[in-house]
């Protein structure tokens, strides 16, 4: 089953000889670096590139192209390398894009020599950069896995080979674009057009990324992308990036007709119709268009916010890219308001420096009208800037209260009338709630902060002593209180959200103190087991597990995700672990940490609710276990940070409102649900 990546995922690789296809809207190059096992890139000779395209265990393209093989052989790679990473970067110097954001977000995909895809990534997210880090095959333990990287350099790849430790990083990268230089000079060019042409109009196929991000007028006839040469045809037609069709049969990546289009160069229908742009590991269709938006209010006015008007397969999809594009525009919204801010603040502080180095603005009231005038520019612009900011504040908070109630119940707050029409589901939703997200400028409008589904990491409920934004700091016992109280609500919503018998909740509370904020759980019998106690009780439950989670690692390795030993819980399972490091040794917390490092790719994760700071006396020992967890508080906190501006965004974590039963409620369905399915 292929495995669809995300930024910092990871997943098995089956077999050491593979192909790494990449497809893109745009010529780009395709390169690889070996590291060893600090990933350290020793010299120029272990980086294969356009102009040294052959290394022991690797080959890569020999010039830039829209479409590339690169061929891995993970046996025949020297002892030594224990890192192969995927480069991709945008030819210098020429009339193509300068960066990423400009064009499709590049697919790649990791398959074994019969075609079938392993894993895929979508590298999404660029913007300014030119040059990505997008996969990286790395052996732990003996055996080969694959991770999503997606790191990519506003620097090109001279800061990118920089970052990766290579002392000739900027001879090397000019080295590798004079050699896609020569590639791109020795290609075919454009045929002229014919004089009998001339009156006819030309259909001119629009680049991968669609007609509004610079496709070529109709008439205009566009360069030709040189075809790489690892783009050989199979019987059926090239194969693509798509891997094999729903039928058995190798899809193209692009085209508006049945048949393939030829590698590097998109395809135009013979009809002259619209290209086909399908993602291809979907369908081979274009996803259906929003449903139309609302009529404006009133004339000049900005049309009235639908909830789904994004695009997407399904209204579940629809309204996720629309939550997910309301947190994007209001990230660049602000970034543009503190921008403006900034340089009205720059600008003022430039012309008072101005009025007071003049020795003459000190005599009679010039200096005091050079300053009023000064300030009075500054309010000018931030006044402007903040009507602005206004009208996109106004505009999203429209859009969230019409979307708000429309979202279905993992999507949706606690307080949301969905949850009392509740049903168990019959499938995994894309995605799960873990609370809100605001900006202080904009603090009426909320965002949800929803996670991909199947977890990617564990979670880290830190009951340590913070501040609230109110200014007042709760005890100790208070916070962890509140921690264990915002897992169980995780949890609860997690239990609530899978259909029942596929996801399993465990819990170790060692000492016995969260005995009150998990009731509801203890209470309804939804849990696996009663919560662990002591430190015999811990050792048995991270045992378990981490067996669970060898046996089907061996599974993957071997082939046979299926030949496991019969009462192996095959379920989704969620360890809770409660008032850690109370009652854990170094063996039990290296076995956290193996779990939280190894755990998510085969179905078990994790969530601590622990004090950073007590925890911190571990010292090293811990940190691989905090990084590998997101952090989430029981009390709002401005310590996440968005992928585009790296603004400081408020976490409110879920709360069920005051005297509801919701919780109670939900988790009683479930384990109804989950007697009824072990019958």
């Amino acid at each position: 089953m292929t495995a669809e990546l995300t930024r910092g995922q990871n997943h098995p690789l089956p077999r050491t000889r593979l192909e790494i296809r990449v497809s893109a809207g745009t010529p780009i190059v395709a390169g690889a670096t070996l590291g060893d096992e600090k990933g350290t890139v020793h010299g120029v000779e272990w980086v294969a590139h356009p102009g040294t395209p052959t290394l022991p265990g690797l080959e890569v393209s020999r010039q830039a192209a829209a479409d590339h093989r690169l061929a891995v052989d993970l046996d025949a790679l020297p002892d030594t390398v224990h890192r192969v990473s995927v480069l991709l970067a945008l030819p210098a110097g020429g009339q193509g894009p300068v960066r990423f954001g400009a064009v499709a977000a590049p697919f790649v995909a990791v398959t074994d020599l019969d075609g079938d895809e392993v894993a895929s990534y979508t590298v999404t997210g660029l913007d300014r950069e030119s040059a990505v880090v997008a996969l990286e095959l790395y052996r732990r333990q003996g055996a080969w896995k694959v991770r999503a990287v997606g790191q990519g350099y506003a620097g090109g790849l001279a800061e990118l080979l920089t970052d990766q430790n290579l002392p000739q990083a900027h001879q090397l990268a000019g080295t590798i674009h004079d050699a896609v230089a020569r590639g791109l000079a020795r290609s075919v060019p454009a045929p002229p057009a014919h004089a009998a042409d001339a009156d006819r109009p030309r259909q001119t196929a629009a680049p991968a990324h669609g007609p509004d991000h610079g496709a070529a007028p109709q008439g205009t006839p566009g360069p030709v992308p040189p075809v790489s040469p690892y783009d050989t045809q199979s019987p059926t037609g090239p194969q693509t990036p798509g891997g094999p069709g729903q039928q058995g049969t190798q899809q193209p990546y692009r085209g508006g007709t049945g048949d393939p289009a030829p590698a590097g160069q998109a395809s135009t229908p013979a009809g002259g119709g619209p290209i086909d742009y399908s993602h291809p590991r979907r369908q081979n269709a274009a996803p259906p268009p929003p449903p139309p938006a609302a009529p404006p209010a009133e004339p000049g006015r900005p049309a009235r916010p639908v909830a789904g008007d994004a695009t997407g397969w399904s209204m579940e999809e629809r309204l996720y890219n629309q939550v997910w594009g309301m947190f994007e525009d209001l990230s660049r919204t602000m970034a543009a308001y503190r921008s403006a801010v900034d340089f009205a603040d720059s600008r003022m502080e430039k012309e008072l420096d101005q009025a007071l180095s003049d020795p003459r603005s000190r005599i009679g009231g010039q200096g005091d009208a050079a300053r009023e005038a000064a300030r009075a520019r500054h309010d000018q612009l931030v006044s402007q800037a903040r009507e602005v900011l206004d009208r996109d504040v106004a505009q999203l908070l429209a859009e969230a209260e019409v979307v708000e109630p429309a979202l279905p119940a993992a999507f949706a707050r606690w307080d949301n009338p969905v949850w009392h029409a509740y049903r168990v589901p019959m499938e995994i939703p894309m995605a799960l709630r873990l609370g809100d997200l605001h900006l202080p400028e904009a603090d009426r409008v909320r965002i949800p902060l929803l996670m991909r589904l199947p977890l990617e990491r564990g979670l880290w409920i830190d009951s340590g002593r913070s501040a609230s934004l109110d200014g007042s700091v709760p005890d100790s016992h208070e916070t962890r209180r509140l921690g264990l109280e915002t897992a169980v609500a995780h949890a609860a919503r997690l239990l609530a959200v899978y259909p029942a018998g596929e996801f399993t909740v465990h819990v170790i509370d060692p000492a016995g103190s969260g005995a009150q904020p998990l009731a509801p759980l203890v209470q309804t019998g939804v849990l696996a087991a009663p919560p662990a106690l002591g430190a015999a009780g811990t050792a048995d439950v991270l045992a378990r597990l981490t067996q669970r989670v060898d046996l089907v690692q061996m599974a993957l390795r071997g082939g046979a995700p299926d030949a496991l030993p019969p009462g192996v819980d095959t379920s989704q399972q969620l360890l809770i672990v409660n008032d850690f490091p109370h009652g854990f040794d170094d063996r039990a917390v290296n076995q956290l940490r193996y779990l939280a490092d190894e755990g998510p790719a085969v179905g078990v994760h994790l969530m601590m609710v622990a004090d950073r700071e007590e925890s911190s006396g571990y010292g090293p020992l811990l940190d691989p276990l905090w990084r590998a967890l997101l952090r989430l508080t029981p009390v709002p906190d401005d310590h996440l940070a968005d992928p585009w501006v790296g603004h400081a965004w408020t976490y409110e974590p879920p709360v069920v409102p005051d005297g509801s039963d919701v919780l109670r409620q939900v988790l009683t369905k479930v384990a109804e649900a989950r007697r009824a399915w072990n019958r």
